[in-house]
């Protein structure tokens, strides 16, 4: 089998859609506001060959985890997070969200800021928007010690268990075209790209991918997770 070393702007495509057998990525990516993941190790992305299936919601987002899963509790943001989860966000993007970007997103009734605490410390945290039929990810980002320990899909898996076919049947999240990590995480978690969002950013013109998951994708065998704060 034959590895190659890519880009991000040019394995985006591959990445994405799954049409090549197989690729191994070792990409070195600026991370900006928007998603935080490190993948920047060897990541393998099976592709359309015969005999492979296609990994259901829990087998892909817990497999890179599984031996080593940091046990997390995930609750409600509270003020006294604020300065906890800033250093994570300034280590996390080369364009971060100020505390007042922290207070005028949590100030909106329809928005909620949790975090995912270990041995009493943050090690990440989520900000989304509640809508009639969708969840909407504004950020979302984990320390960068505590990478690939499966806080951030145990992070999903958090958002997961409030979707439901009869309300609420999506995630929506947009993630920068430079930051394949983060299209990565998401794609082996059960999220799609949609569509492409021209010049979406106002410090960059760089443009961005709109990530979808939707509820039917997730198999009716998997148990859903006690519902916590929020």
């Amino acid at each position: 089998m034959a590895f190659v070393t890519v880009r991000p702007l040019g394995a985006i495509c591959t990445a994405l859609s799954g049409s090549t057998p197989s690729i191994q990525c070792c990409a070195t990516v600026i991370v900006a506001k928007g998603v935080a993941i490190d993948l920047s190790e060897s990541c393998s992305l099976p592709g359309k060959i015969a005999g492979w299936r296609r990994p259901t919601w829990k087998e892909a987002c817990l497999s890179t985890y599984i031996d080593h899963k940091l046990r997390i509790h995930i609750r409600w943001m509270i003020r006294r997070d604020m300065a906890e989860a800033l250093a994570i966000e300034n280590e996390s993007f080369e364009f971060p969200w100020s505390e007042d970007d922290f207070i005028r997103s949590l100030r909106q009734r329809n928005c909620i800021g949790m975090v995912a605490e270990h041995d009493e410390r943050v090690v990440g945290f989520m900000v989304y928007e509640l809508h009639k039929s969708r969840l909407h990810v504004l950020n979302f980002a984990v320390a960068r010690q505590f990478r690939r320990a499966g806080i951030g899909s145990q992070m999903l898996n958090k958002l997961v268990s409030k979707l439901s076919h009869q309300r609420r049947s999506r995630i929506m999240l947009e993630v920068r075209e430079t930051n394949l990590p983060a299209q990565l995480f998401f794609r082996r978690c059960g999220f799609r790209a949609v569509s492409v969002l021209r010049e979406y950013y106002e410090d960059t013109p760089e443009d961005a991918y709109l990530m979808q998951y939707r509820c039917s994708e997730q198999p009716a065998t998997v148990n859903r997770p006690t519902r916590m704060a929020g």
